[in-house]
Protein backbone atom coordinates (compact mmCIF):
# COMPACT_ATOMS: atom_id res chain seq x y z
CA UNK A 1 0.00 0.00 0.00
CA UNK A 2 1.75 3.13 -1.22
CA UNK A 3 1.20 6.30 0.80
CA UNK A 4 1.25 9.73 -0.73
CA UNK A 5 -0.71 12.94 -0.45
CA UNK A 6 -3.70 12.64 -2.76
CA UNK A 7 -5.79 15.62 -3.80
CA UNK A 8 -9.41 14.79 -3.01
CA UNK A 9 -11.26 17.83 -4.37
CA UNK A 10 -11.80 17.88 -8.12
CA UNK A 11 -13.99 20.40 -9.90
CA UNK A 12 -15.08 20.78 -13.49
CA UNK A 13 -16.23 23.71 -15.64
CA UNK A 14 -18.55 22.64 -18.45
CA UNK A 15 -19.56 26.05 -19.84
CA UNK A 16 -19.43 25.86 -23.63
CA UNK A 17 -17.87 22.37 -23.69
CA UNK A 18 -19.10 19.86 -26.26
CA UNK A 19 -20.03 16.80 -24.19
CA UNK A 20 -21.27 13.54 -25.68
CA UNK A 21 -23.41 11.41 -23.36
CA UNK A 22 -23.34 7.72 -24.35
CA UNK A 23 -26.62 5.97 -23.64
CA UNK A 24 -30.10 6.96 -22.56
CA UNK A 25 -31.56 5.46 -19.40
CA UNK A 26 -31.09 5.67 -15.66
CA UNK A 27 -27.66 7.29 -15.83
CA UNK A 28 -27.63 8.96 -19.25
CA UNK A 29 -30.69 11.17 -18.86
CA UNK A 30 -29.71 12.70 -15.46
CA UNK A 31 -26.14 13.20 -16.75
CA UNK A 32 -27.36 14.99 -19.88
CA UNK A 33 -29.66 17.25 -17.86
CA UNK A 34 -26.96 18.07 -15.29
CA UNK A 35 -24.41 18.94 -17.97
CA UNK A 36 -26.90 21.01 -19.96
CA UNK A 37 -27.81 22.96 -16.81
CA UNK A 38 -24.11 23.81 -16.38
CA UNK A 39 -23.77 25.29 -19.84
CA UNK A 40 -22.42 22.29 -21.73
CA UNK A 41 -23.41 21.70 -25.36
CA UNK A 42 -24.76 18.17 -24.97
CA UNK A 43 -25.27 15.49 -27.60
CA UNK A 44 -26.74 12.16 -26.48
CA UNK A 45 -25.98 9.11 -28.64
CA UNK A 46 -27.83 5.81 -28.26
CA UNK A 47 -27.59 2.46 -30.04
CA UNK A 48 -31.32 1.78 -29.82
CA UNK A 49 -34.13 3.56 -31.66
CA UNK A 50 -37.30 2.09 -30.19
CA UNK A 51 -40.46 3.74 -28.88
CA UNK A 52 -39.04 4.13 -25.37
CA UNK A 53 -35.85 5.74 -26.69
CA UNK A 54 -37.83 8.16 -28.88
CA UNK A 55 -39.94 9.15 -25.88
CA UNK A 56 -36.80 9.83 -23.81
CA UNK A 57 -35.21 11.70 -26.71
CA UNK A 58 -38.24 13.99 -27.04
CA UNK A 59 -37.97 14.87 -23.34
CA UNK A 60 -34.31 15.89 -23.74
CA UNK A 61 -34.79 17.67 -27.07
CA UNK A 62 -37.48 19.84 -25.46
CA UNK A 63 -34.69 21.17 -23.18
CA UNK A 64 -32.42 21.95 -26.12
CA UNK A 65 -30.29 18.80 -25.92
CA UNK A 66 -29.33 17.08 -29.18
CA UNK A 67 -30.15 13.36 -29.35
CA UNK A 68 -28.88 10.92 -31.98
CA UNK A 69 -30.70 7.57 -31.96
CA UNK A 70 -29.59 4.36 -33.67
CA UNK A 71 -25.93 5.37 -33.88
CA UNK A 72 -23.85 4.96 -30.74
CA UNK A 73 -20.66 4.21 -32.67
CA UNK A 74 -19.69 7.51 -34.30
CA UNK A 75 -17.95 10.25 -32.30
CA UNK A 76 -19.82 13.56 -32.77
CA UNK A 77 -17.60 16.23 -34.29
CA UNK A 78 -15.96 18.59 -31.78
CA UNK A 79 -16.54 16.34 -28.73
CA UNK A 80 -14.44 17.52 -25.75
CA UNK A 81 -15.63 14.84 -23.29
CA UNK A 82 -17.68 11.63 -23.24
CA UNK A 83 -19.85 10.69 -20.26
CA UNK A 84 -20.96 7.08 -20.62
CA UNK A 85 -23.53 4.78 -19.08
CA UNK A 86 -21.54 2.26 -17.00
CA UNK A 87 -22.57 -0.79 -18.99
CA UNK A 88 -21.08 0.36 -22.32
CA UNK A 89 -18.07 -1.86 -23.01
CA UNK A 90 -14.62 -0.24 -23.25
CA UNK A 91 -13.99 -1.67 -26.74
CA UNK A 92 -16.96 0.06 -28.38
CA UNK A 93 -16.04 1.98 -31.57
CA UNK A 94 -17.18 5.26 -29.98
CA UNK A 95 -14.54 4.91 -27.27
CA UNK A 96 -11.85 3.75 -29.72
CA UNK A 97 -12.48 6.96 -31.67
CA UNK A 98 -12.42 9.04 -28.48
CA UNK A 99 -9.09 7.58 -27.36
CA UNK A 100 -7.60 8.19 -30.80
CA UNK A 101 -8.75 11.84 -30.58
CA UNK A 102 -7.44 12.28 -27.01
CA UNK A 103 -10.97 12.74 -25.59
CA UNK A 104 -11.53 11.79 -21.92
CA UNK A 105 -14.22 9.21 -21.06
CA UNK A 106 -16.06 9.42 -17.73
CA UNK A 107 -18.86 7.41 -16.21
CA UNK A 108 -21.79 8.86 -14.27
CA UNK A 109 -19.96 8.19 -10.98
CA UNK A 110 -16.95 10.17 -12.19
CA UNK A 111 -19.25 13.02 -13.24
CA UNK A 112 -20.91 13.00 -9.81
CA UNK A 113 -17.50 13.05 -8.11
CA UNK A 114 -16.44 16.06 -10.20
CA UNK A 115 -19.68 17.94 -9.52
CA UNK A 116 -19.50 17.67 -5.72
CA UNK A 117 -19.39 20.97 -3.86
CA UNK A 118 -16.48 21.92 -1.55
CA UNK A 119 -18.45 20.82 1.53
CA UNK A 120 -19.76 17.59 -0.02
CA UNK A 121 -20.36 14.51 2.11
CA UNK A 122 -17.49 12.00 2.10
CA UNK A 123 -18.04 8.62 0.46
CA UNK A 124 -17.72 5.21 2.14
CA UNK A 125 -17.48 2.95 -0.91
CA UNK A 126 -18.16 -0.78 -1.35
CA UNK A 127 -17.51 -3.19 -4.19
CA UNK A 128 -17.04 -6.95 -4.63
CA UNK A 129 -18.40 -9.78 -6.75
CA UNK A 130 -21.14 -10.56 -4.22
CA UNK A 131 -22.72 -8.90 -1.19
CA UNK A 132 -22.35 -5.27 -2.31
CA UNK A 133 -25.98 -4.25 -1.97
CA UNK A 134 -26.55 -5.92 1.39
CA UNK A 135 -23.32 -4.49 2.84
CA UNK A 136 -24.09 -0.99 1.57
CA UNK A 137 -27.58 -1.12 3.09
CA UNK A 138 -26.18 -2.46 6.37
CA UNK A 139 -23.66 0.39 6.41
CA UNK A 140 -26.40 2.97 5.81
CA UNK A 141 -28.45 1.44 8.64
CA UNK A 142 -25.47 1.67 11.02
CA UNK A 143 -24.73 5.27 10.01
CA UNK A 144 -28.39 6.21 10.58
CA UNK A 145 -28.30 4.53 14.00
CA UNK A 146 -25.39 6.85 14.81
CA UNK A 147 -27.61 9.85 14.02
CA UNK A 148 -25.90 10.68 10.72
CA UNK A 149 -27.71 11.95 7.64
CA UNK A 150 -26.95 9.32 5.00
CA UNK A 151 -28.30 7.23 2.12
CA UNK A 152 -27.39 4.02 0.31
CA UNK A 153 -26.59 5.19 -3.23
CA UNK A 154 -24.75 4.25 -6.40
CA UNK A 155 -25.48 0.91 -8.00
CA UNK A 156 -28.65 0.76 -5.84
CA UNK A 157 -31.41 3.13 -4.81
CA UNK A 158 -30.61 6.76 -5.52
CA UNK A 159 -28.03 7.39 -8.25
CA UNK A 160 -24.84 9.05 -7.01
CA UNK A 161 -25.50 11.96 -9.37
CA UNK A 162 -28.94 12.57 -7.84
CA UNK A 163 -27.49 12.31 -4.32
CA UNK A 164 -24.74 14.81 -5.10
CA UNK A 165 -26.95 17.32 -6.94
CA UNK A 166 -30.14 16.97 -4.90
CA UNK A 167 -31.31 19.41 -2.25
CA UNK A 168 -30.94 16.98 0.67
CA UNK A 169 -27.78 17.49 2.72
CA UNK A 170 -25.85 14.40 3.83
CA UNK A 171 -23.12 13.88 6.43
CA UNK A 172 -21.77 10.79 4.64
CA UNK A 173 -22.83 8.53 1.75
CA UNK A 174 -22.77 4.71 1.63
CA UNK A 175 -21.88 4.08 -2.01
CA UNK A 176 -22.19 0.75 -3.85
CA UNK A 177 -19.99 0.65 -6.94
CA UNK A 178 -19.87 -1.97 -9.69
CA UNK A 179 -16.74 -2.89 -11.62
CA UNK A 180 -18.26 -1.07 -14.64
CA UNK A 181 -18.71 2.13 -12.66
CA UNK A 182 -15.20 1.94 -11.22
CA UNK A 183 -13.69 1.41 -14.68
CA UNK A 184 -15.02 4.79 -15.76
CA UNK A 185 -14.21 6.68 -12.49
CA UNK A 186 -10.47 7.57 -12.62
CA UNK A 187 -10.44 10.42 -10.09
CA UNK A 188 -12.76 8.95 -7.42
CA UNK A 189 -11.17 9.22 -3.95
CA UNK A 190 -13.23 7.69 -1.11
CA UNK A 191 -12.87 8.39 2.62
CA UNK A 192 -12.65 4.60 3.10
CA UNK A 193 -13.55 1.64 0.92
CA UNK A 194 -14.04 -2.13 0.96
CA UNK A 195 -13.63 -4.92 -1.59
CA UNK A 196 -15.71 -7.76 -0.17
CA UNK A 197 -14.54 -10.62 -2.40
CA UNK A 198 -13.33 -11.39 -5.91
CA UNK A 199 -14.55 -14.21 -8.15
CA UNK A 200 -14.81 -14.47 -11.95
CA UNK A 201 -17.71 -12.35 -13.18
CA UNK A 202 -18.39 -10.03 -16.14
CA UNK A 203 -15.23 -11.32 -17.83
CA UNK A 204 -16.86 -10.82 -21.23
CA UNK A 205 -16.99 -7.08 -20.42
CA UNK A 206 -13.57 -6.67 -18.79
CA UNK A 207 -11.69 -9.10 -21.04
CA UNK A 208 -9.84 -10.96 -18.26
CA UNK A 209 -9.87 -11.70 -14.53
CA UNK A 210 -6.84 -9.42 -14.16
CA UNK A 211 -8.68 -6.48 -15.75
CA UNK A 212 -11.78 -7.17 -13.64
CA UNK A 213 -9.71 -7.20 -10.43
CA UNK A 214 -7.84 -4.06 -11.47
CA UNK A 215 -11.12 -2.17 -11.94
CA UNK A 216 -12.40 -3.37 -8.56
CA UNK A 217 -9.12 -2.23 -6.98
CA UNK A 218 -9.64 1.34 -8.21
CA UNK A 219 -11.96 1.80 -5.22
CA UNK A 220 -8.92 1.94 -2.89
CA UNK A 221 -7.10 4.69 -4.79
CA UNK A 222 -6.66 7.78 -2.65
CA UNK A 223 -8.45 6.38 0.42
CA UNK A 224 -7.89 8.61 3.44
CA UNK A 225 -8.63 6.44 6.50
CA UNK A 226 -9.15 2.72 5.76
CA UNK A 227 -8.86 0.14 2.99
CA UNK A 228 -11.07 -2.75 4.16
CA UNK A 229 -10.28 -6.22 2.79
CA UNK A 230 -11.43 -9.82 3.27
CA UNK A 231 -8.85 -11.89 5.18
CA UNK A 232 -10.26 -15.08 3.59
CA UNK A 233 -9.80 -13.69 0.06
CA UNK A 234 -6.13 -12.90 -0.54
CA UNK A 235 -6.90 -11.19 -3.84
CA UNK A 236 -8.63 -8.35 -1.96
CA UNK A 237 -5.59 -7.85 0.27
CA UNK A 238 -3.34 -7.82 -2.82
CA UNK A 239 -5.43 -4.94 -4.20
CA UNK A 240 -4.83 -2.99 -0.98
CA UNK A 241 -1.09 -3.55 -1.27
CA UNK A 242 -1.12 -2.18 -4.82
CA UNK A 243 -3.17 0.94 -4.03
CA UNK A 244 -1.86 4.49 -3.74
CA UNK A 245 -3.53 6.00 -0.67
CA UNK A 246 -3.22 9.08 1.48
CA UNK A 247 -0.55 9.07 4.15
CA UNK A 248 -1.84 7.42 7.34
CA UNK A 249 -4.50 5.29 5.61
CA UNK A 250 -4.67 1.81 7.15
CA UNK A 251 -5.34 -1.72 5.85
CA UNK A 252 -8.22 -3.20 7.89
CA UNK A 253 -9.16 -6.87 7.54
CA UNK A 254 -12.41 -8.65 8.36
CA UNK A 255 -12.60 -12.35 9.16
CA UNK A 256 -15.10 -14.95 10.39
CA UNK A 257 -12.37 -16.18 12.72
CA UNK A 258 -10.65 -14.57 15.71
CA UNK A 259 -9.33 -11.18 14.55
CA UNK A 260 -5.71 -10.12 14.80
CA UNK A 261 -4.68 -6.49 15.40
CA UNK A 262 -6.17 -4.12 12.77
CA UNK A 263 -8.97 -6.60 12.04
CA UNK A 264 -12.64 -7.16 12.84
CA UNK A 265 -13.83 -10.70 13.46
CA UNK A 266 -15.90 -13.12 15.54
CA UNK A 267 -15.16 -14.46 19.03
CA UNK A 268 -17.65 -16.86 20.67
CA UNK A 269 -20.64 -15.50 18.79
CA UNK A 270 -19.64 -11.84 19.22
CA UNK A 271 -18.58 -9.44 16.44
CA UNK A 272 -15.49 -7.66 17.75
CA UNK A 273 -13.24 -4.80 16.63
CA UNK A 274 -9.46 -4.94 17.10
CA UNK A 275 -8.80 -2.14 14.60
CA UNK A 276 -10.40 1.05 15.91
CA UNK A 277 -9.55 0.67 19.59
CA UNK A 278 -6.75 1.88 21.83
CA UNK A 279 -3.94 -0.66 22.25
CA UNK A 280 -5.26 -3.00 19.55
CA UNK A 281 -2.50 -5.50 20.39
CA UNK A 282 -4.34 -6.36 23.62
CA UNK A 283 -7.85 -4.88 23.45
CA UNK A 284 -11.02 -5.62 21.50
CA UNK A 285 -14.36 -3.80 21.38
CA UNK A 286 -17.59 -5.80 21.32
CA UNK A 287 -19.84 -4.55 18.52
CA UNK A 288 -22.81 -6.93 18.24
CA UNK A 289 -23.84 -10.55 18.52
CA UNK A 290 -23.99 -12.88 15.55
CA UNK A 291 -27.73 -13.17 16.28
CA UNK A 292 -28.07 -9.43 15.56
CA UNK A 293 -27.24 -10.14 11.89
CA UNK A 294 -30.23 -10.99 9.67
CA UNK A 295 -29.86 -13.67 8.38
CA UNK A 296 -26.87 -14.97 10.41
CA UNK A 297 -25.44 -16.98 7.47
CA UNK A 298 -21.61 -16.93 7.28
CA UNK A 299 -21.39 -14.75 4.18
CA UNK A 300 -23.85 -12.28 5.69
CA UNK A 301 -21.82 -12.06 8.91
CA UNK A 302 -18.85 -11.20 6.68
CA UNK A 303 -20.98 -8.45 5.07
CA UNK A 304 -21.84 -7.12 8.54
CA UNK A 305 -18.16 -7.03 9.55
CA UNK A 306 -17.22 -5.13 6.39
CA UNK A 307 -20.01 -2.60 6.98
CA UNK A 308 -18.96 -2.26 10.63
CA UNK A 309 -15.33 -1.68 9.60
CA UNK A 310 -16.29 1.20 7.29
CA UNK A 311 -18.60 2.69 9.93
CA UNK A 312 -15.88 2.46 12.59
CA UNK A 313 -13.41 4.06 10.18
CA UNK A 314 -15.85 7.00 10.06
CA UNK A 315 -15.89 7.20 13.87
CA UNK A 316 -19.22 5.50 14.56
CA UNK A 317 -19.61 4.17 18.16
CA UNK A 318 -19.99 0.45 18.87
CA UNK A 319 -23.61 0.81 20.03
CA UNK A 320 -24.64 2.20 16.63
CA UNK A 321 -23.15 -0.85 14.91
CA UNK A 322 -25.33 -3.14 17.01
CA UNK A 323 -28.44 -0.97 16.66
CA UNK A 324 -27.95 -0.57 12.92
CA UNK A 325 -27.52 -4.30 12.33
CA UNK A 326 -30.61 -5.07 14.43
CA UNK A 327 -32.65 -2.54 12.45
CA UNK A 328 -31.50 -3.85 9.06
CA UNK A 329 -33.88 -5.93 6.94
CA UNK A 330 -32.38 -7.55 3.82
CA UNK A 331 -33.97 -7.11 0.40
CA UNK A 332 -36.19 -9.84 -0.95
CA UNK A 333 -34.69 -12.93 -2.60
CA UNK A 334 -31.48 -12.79 -0.58
CA UNK A 335 -31.37 -16.01 1.49
CA UNK A 336 -34.94 -15.27 2.60
CA UNK A 337 -36.84 -17.88 4.65
CA UNK A 338 -40.18 -18.44 2.87
CA UNK A 339 -41.84 -21.11 5.03
CA UNK A 340 -41.50 -24.42 6.86
CA UNK A 341 -43.52 -27.26 5.36
CA UNK A 342 -43.56 -30.70 7.06
CA UNK A 343 -40.36 -29.96 8.96
CA UNK A 344 -38.48 -28.73 5.87
CA UNK A 345 -37.33 -25.10 5.52
CA UNK A 346 -37.76 -23.41 2.11
CA UNK A 347 -35.27 -20.61 1.42
CA UNK A 348 -35.26 -18.17 -1.52
CA UNK A 349 -31.82 -16.96 -2.61
CA UNK A 350 -32.75 -16.21 -6.22
CA UNK A 351 -30.23 -13.34 -6.08
CA UNK A 352 -27.45 -15.99 -6.12
CA UNK A 353 -26.95 -15.54 -9.86
CA UNK A 354 -23.33 -16.74 -10.01
CA UNK A 355 -21.33 -19.63 -8.55
CA UNK A 356 -19.59 -17.53 -5.88
CA UNK A 357 -22.93 -16.35 -4.45
CA UNK A 358 -24.41 -19.84 -4.61
CA UNK A 359 -21.40 -21.30 -2.79
CA UNK A 360 -21.89 -18.83 0.08
CA UNK A 361 -25.58 -19.69 0.23
CA UNK A 362 -25.00 -23.47 0.22
CA UNK A 363 -22.41 -23.08 3.00
CA UNK A 364 -25.13 -21.72 5.31
CA UNK A 365 -27.01 -25.05 5.62
CA UNK A 366 -26.09 -28.60 6.60
CA UNK A 367 -28.45 -30.72 4.52
CA UNK A 368 -29.88 -29.27 1.31
CA UNK A 369 -32.14 -30.07 -1.59
CA UNK A 370 -30.76 -27.60 -4.09
CA UNK A 371 -32.80 -26.00 -6.89
CA UNK A 372 -30.33 -24.67 -9.47
CA UNK A 373 -29.91 -23.69 -13.11
CA UNK A 374 -30.66 -20.95 -15.63
CA UNK A 375 -28.23 -19.00 -17.82
CA UNK A 376 -24.65 -19.88 -16.85
CA UNK A 377 -22.98 -16.81 -18.47
CA UNK A 378 -19.91 -18.92 -19.27
CA UNK A 379 -19.48 -20.20 -15.69
CA UNK A 380 -17.97 -23.53 -14.67
CA UNK A 381 -19.64 -25.47 -11.83
CA UNK A 382 -16.99 -28.04 -10.88
CA UNK A 383 -15.52 -26.13 -7.94
CA UNK A 384 -18.95 -25.18 -6.59
CA UNK A 385 -20.24 -28.75 -6.70
CA UNK A 386 -17.03 -30.24 -5.27
CA UNK A 387 -17.13 -27.85 -2.30
CA UNK A 388 -20.85 -28.35 -1.64
CA UNK A 389 -21.30 -32.08 -2.41
CA UNK A 390 -21.34 -33.29 1.20
CA UNK A 391 -24.28 -30.95 1.99
CA UNK A 392 -26.53 -32.12 -0.85
CA UNK A 393 -29.47 -34.42 -0.14
CA UNK A 394 -30.64 -33.99 -3.73
CA UNK A 395 -30.70 -31.54 -6.64
CA UNK A 396 -33.48 -30.28 -8.92
CA UNK A 397 -32.21 -28.67 -12.13
CA UNK A 398 -34.07 -26.10 -14.22
CA UNK A 399 -33.20 -23.73 -17.04
CA UNK A 400 -31.26 -23.53 -20.27
CA UNK A 401 -27.77 -24.45 -19.00
CA UNK A 402 -28.76 -27.06 -16.41
CA UNK A 403 -26.70 -29.73 -18.25
CA UNK A 404 -23.49 -27.96 -17.14
CA UNK A 405 -24.47 -28.41 -13.49
CA UNK A 406 -25.67 -31.98 -14.12
CA UNK A 407 -22.28 -32.88 -15.62
CA UNK A 408 -20.43 -31.32 -12.66
CA UNK A 409 -22.64 -33.29 -10.28
CA UNK A 410 -21.86 -36.52 -12.18
CA UNK A 411 -18.15 -35.83 -11.76
CA UNK A 412 -18.07 -34.66 -8.13
CA UNK A 413 -21.27 -35.92 -6.46
CA UNK A 414 -22.38 -39.03 -8.39
CA UNK A 415 -24.29 -40.44 -5.41
CA UNK A 416 -26.58 -37.38 -5.09
CA UNK A 417 -30.02 -37.91 -6.73
CA UNK A 418 -30.72 -35.40 -9.49
CA UNK A 419 -34.05 -34.44 -11.07
CA UNK A 420 -33.59 -32.75 -14.47
CA UNK A 421 -36.65 -30.72 -15.51
CA UNK A 422 -36.84 -30.11 -19.25
CA UNK A 423 -39.50 -27.41 -19.24
CA UNK A 424 -39.53 -23.60 -19.16
CA UNK A 425 -43.25 -22.85 -18.87
CA UNK A 426 -44.88 -21.06 -15.95
CA UNK A 427 -45.53 -24.33 -14.12
CA UNK A 428 -41.86 -25.36 -14.08
CA UNK A 429 -41.09 -23.81 -10.69
CA UNK A 430 -44.06 -25.53 -9.03
CA UNK A 431 -42.85 -28.87 -10.39
CA UNK A 432 -39.31 -28.07 -9.19
CA UNK A 433 -40.54 -27.33 -5.67
CA UNK A 434 -42.76 -30.46 -5.71
CA UNK A 435 -39.78 -32.62 -6.73
CA UNK A 436 -37.64 -30.97 -4.05
CA UNK A 437 -40.28 -31.79 -1.42
CA UNK A 438 -40.18 -35.44 -2.52
CA UNK A 439 -36.39 -35.54 -2.04
CA UNK A 440 -36.30 -33.64 1.27
CA UNK A 441 -36.45 -35.07 4.79
CA UNK A 442 -37.42 -33.29 8.03
CA UNK A 443 -34.60 -30.98 9.10
CA UNK A 444 -33.46 -30.33 5.50
CA UNK A 445 -33.48 -27.01 3.65
CA UNK A 446 -34.88 -26.68 0.13
CA UNK A 447 -32.69 -23.91 -1.24
CA UNK A 448 -33.25 -21.91 -4.43
CA UNK A 449 -29.69 -20.71 -5.13
CA UNK A 450 -29.55 -21.03 -8.92
CA UNK A 451 -25.88 -20.05 -9.53
CA UNK A 452 -27.20 -18.74 -12.86
CA UNK A 453 -29.00 -15.74 -14.33
CA UNK A 454 -32.77 -15.99 -14.73
CA UNK A 455 -33.57 -14.50 -18.14
CA UNK A 456 -34.07 -17.84 -19.91
CA UNK A 457 -37.26 -18.45 -17.92
CA UNK A 458 -38.04 -15.26 -15.96
CA UNK A 459 -37.87 -11.49 -16.49
CA UNK A 460 -35.34 -11.18 -13.65
CA UNK A 461 -34.22 -12.89 -10.44
CA UNK A 462 -37.05 -11.17 -8.52
CA UNK A 463 -39.70 -12.90 -10.67
CA UNK A 464 -37.87 -16.22 -10.25
CA UNK A 465 -37.88 -15.79 -6.46
CA UNK A 466 -41.54 -14.79 -6.49
CA UNK A 467 -42.39 -17.95 -8.47
CA UNK A 468 -40.51 -20.07 -5.91
CA UNK A 469 -42.30 -18.44 -2.95
CA UNK A 470 -45.69 -18.85 -4.65
CA UNK A 471 -44.93 -22.54 -5.33
CA UNK A 472 -43.93 -23.08 -1.68
CA UNK A 473 -47.16 -21.44 -0.48
CA UNK A 474 -49.17 -23.66 -2.83
CA UNK A 475 -47.30 -26.68 -1.48
CA UNK A 476 -48.05 -25.65 2.08
CA UNK A 477 -51.73 -25.16 1.43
Amino acid sequence: MGSRKVTSTVSADFQGKHVTVAGLGVSGIPAAKALHARGALVTVVNDGDDARAREQAAELEALGITVRLGDGATLPEGTDLIVTAPGWKPDKPLFEAARAAGVDIWGDVELAWRLRGPDAAPWLAITGTNGKTTTTQMLASILKAAGLRTAAVGNIGISVLDAVLGEEQYDVLAVELSSYQLHWAPSLRAHSAAVLNLAPDHLDWHGSMEAYARDKGRIYEGNRVACVYNVADKATEDLVREADVEEGCRAIGFTLGTPGPSQLGVVEGILVDRAFVENRQKNAQELAEVSDVNPPAPHNIANALAAAALARAFGVPAKAVRDGLRAFTPDAHRIAHVADVDGVAYVDDSKATNTHAAEASLAAYESIVWIAGGLAKGASFDELVAKSAKRLRGVVLIGADRSLIREALARHAPEVPVVDLDRTDTGAMLQAVTEAKRLAQPGDTVLLAPACASMDMFTNYNKRGDAFAEAVRELGS
